[in-house]
């Protein structure tokens, strides 16, 4: 049976998001961007911060960093925006790195 109150918990989570996700159209510059992501996560943070959370942020930018960049220098994805190490664009690490504390606090509620 679908429990409507963990899927709206959920979907509320996945705003912020949905909300970069829909920024990185409308802003060329990746500095912008990424400054954007920054306050965009840190309000998220600061709506529903968990105890040591942000140990899980950062494991997920620095891994994510190394992962993009391993499977960009197998050739299977480019980018077009190059503005971190010239193979990715730098607000991409806080993209996934959002996305792993997203996927926790998903889990999270699911195990309620």
């Amino acid at each position: 049976m679908i429990n409507f109150d963990k899927l709206f918990k959920i979907a509320i989570e996945a705003i912020p998001i949905l909300l970069m996700i829909l920024l990185i159209p409308l802003v060329d510059n990746d500095y912008y961007l990424t400054l954007a992501f920054i306050v965009i996560i840190a309000v998220a943070f600061f709506a529903n911060y968990v105890k040591k959370e942000y140990i899980i942020f950062i494991f997920g930018f620095f891994i994510m960093i190394l992962f993009e960049y391993l499977f960009i220098g197998s050739g299977v994805e480019t980018f077009v925006r190059k503005s971190l190490f010239g193979v990715m664009p730098i607000w991409l690490p806080f993209l996934w790195a959002y996305g792993f504390i997203a996927i926790k606090r998903s889990v999270r509620i699911l195990e309620r």
